[in-house]
């Protein structure tokens, strides 16, 4: 099996229901007492959070299945209502979280792709083809579903063990984190850690309160479900949260709900004051280093190669701080400087740690960026202590890129021998483009499966030797990842998603002759 290759359509796949979250987190957020006070909105932004397991089993199954049918996306959806009602039949303390919406949709997109052209006899023939696949769907969810029953309490142990030993290892734990969030991105994997991390790892529960006194107006709050089950609605209660920098909370409690919201980013749009832990370290690196890291490499630079490179730098440097998209930037040093790069991890892991010894917490919807922290500031702790901090990590890795590229002499772009490969500028429609880097790579019978993410092509070949990495870089990639011995991905920034459609779309008999390469 190619569990590479897999495990970066897996990761792929999850980028669909994680793109509902920017959506959700404003929803939510907007709809706050202290913003715009419109319960309604932020009622509606809470059930994309609620709902989040269902919808990655309607995400996952459509991203596995062979031509992203929406057939696929209801036998998910199946899957996951018969997993989830089998286990809590079985044993109804089971919470699969999140991992229940993962393997309801693997179990749907496998099923979709062996049973989608199934023929049935005559007096069954309704029941054949696609309409068949949520019938095996909910079939293969039940023999699962009886299966984590019996043993999901264990894996559900050694899950919640090893992040408890993430958490109770404090600073060191959250520097590993850290590093291995970016240490991961070259092979596309690390939506899988952070999956668990910001959606699995520690669950609260959501109280209604009322405020005392001027220094509090928190209205929810979402505690640990053992508080939860002490409080005595009508009397007042003092809150103490994990992170032991934020200050306590005393409020009267009107209402414990019965709703329970599990990980780190969940935990963190609910009220839990001590959520946060896994995301506030991701602002300083992605509003602040990496846009750092650009002006080191653009002053690195010839003078007379500035301009040249200009318009590049301005654009992966906005991205990374405005939206907090930071795989433009990444892979502009990733393969040119990896030295650089294992640095960029170091200081991903230490400003995780920086950041909780500080007691900053603050989180994200997609990403930590300008928008996120604009957005979230009014739920965050200490948020202009964390701008203080991003500027800080943006000084050193200015002062770390420019000596290690001026010292060692890295060949970061603007920096190359003048006759290497620059990409050529692109004429043409997107269409057209498709069709040179299809050539590049070989033409269409030489592609097994063709997905995208947000920024890469992934991609598998039969011979993976025929695509030409010189060209590839020449039409415009950032970079070429090799995974096995047939997986490739090609960085090609926003642009990806609308490449893959195009090349998708492009007949495996088409004549690619008339199609012009650059030159090497």
């Amino acid at each position: 099996m190619n569990i590479l290759g897999y495990a970066q359509k897996l990761g792929k796949a999850l980028m669909l229901p994680i793109a509902t979250l920017p959506v959700a987190a404003l929803l939510l957020r907007l709809g706050q007492p202290d913003l715009l006070n419109i319960a309604f909105m932020a009622d509606a932004g809470g059930a994309i959070f609620t709902n989040l397991p269902l919808l990655f089993g309607l995400g996952i199954a459509i991203g596995l299945s062979k031509d992203g049918a929406g057939a696929a996306g209801l036998a998910g959806a199946v899957a996951y209502f018969v997993l989830v009602a089998t286990t809590k039949s079985i044993n109804k303390d089971i919470d699969m979280s999140f991992f229940g919406g993962i393997i309801a949709g693997v179990i749907a997109g496998h099923s979709y792709n062996a049973f989608h052209k199934t023929r049935l006899p005559e007096w069954l023939a309704f029941f054949a083809g696609k309409r068949l696949v949520p019938i095996m769907s909910g079939l293969f969810a039940l023999i699962a579903g009886a299966v984590a029953g019996l043993i999901w309490p264990t894996i559900q142990h050694g899950l919640d063990s090893a992040a408890h030993g993430i958490v109770h290892a404090g600073y060191i734990g959250e520097f590993i984190y850290g590093v291995l969030n970016r240490a991961l991105i070259p092979v596309g994997l690390h939506y899988v850690l952070n999956a668990y991390m910001w959606f699995g790892q520690g669950t609260c529960q959501e109280i209604i309160t009322a405020p005392i006194g001027v220094l509090h107006n928190v209205t929810q709050l979402c505690v640990d479900p053992a508080v939860a089950k002490e409080l005595v609605v009508g009397q007042a209660h003092t809150f103490h949260f994990a992170n032991s920098v934020t200050p306590e909370i005393t409020a009267v409690v009107e209402k414990v709900t019965d709703i329970m919201k599990t990980g780190d980013l969940n935990r963190f749009f609910a009220g839990d004051k001590s959520a946060g832990v896994f995301m506030t370290g991701f602002f300083p690196i992605m509003m602040f280093g990496l846009p750092g890291a650009v002006l080191a490499m653009y002053l690195a630079a010839p003078k007379h190669r500035r301009p040249h490179v200009a318009g590049l730098f301005i654009s992966v440097a906005l991205t990374a701080f405005v939206t907090g998209i930071t795989e433009p930037t990444e892979f502009m040093f990733m393969f040119l400087a990896p030295g650089l790069y294992v640095i960029h991890a170091i200081l991903t892991g230490l400003s995780l740690a920086v950041t909780n010894y500080l007691g900053i917490l603050d989180g994200f919807g997609f990403s930590a960026g300008l928008i996120d922290f604009v957005l979230n500031w009014g739920l965050a702790t200490k948020p202009l202590e964390l701008l203080f901090v991003g500027i800080g990590f943006g000084a050193i890795y200015f002062v770390i890129f420019y000596f290690a590229i001026r010292f060692w002499n890295l060949k970061t772009p603007g920096r190359e021998d003048e006759d290497e490969g620059q990409a050529e500028e692109q004429a043409g429609s997107e269409s057209e483009l498709a069709r040179k880097y299809l050539k590049a790579l070989g033409g269409k019978d030489n592609l097994t499966a063709i997905d995208a993410c947000i920024t890469r092509l992934r991609l598998t070949l039969k011979d993976r030797s025929v695509a030409d990495e010189v060209i590839l870089k020449k039409l415009g990639a950032k970079g070429v990842v090799k995974l096995g011995e047939s997986n490739l991905q090609v960085i090609l920034g926003p642009l990806a998603e609308i490449i893959a459609g195009e090349m998708k779309a492009i007949g495996s008999g088409d004549d690619l002759s008339d199609v012009e390469l650059p030159k090497k």
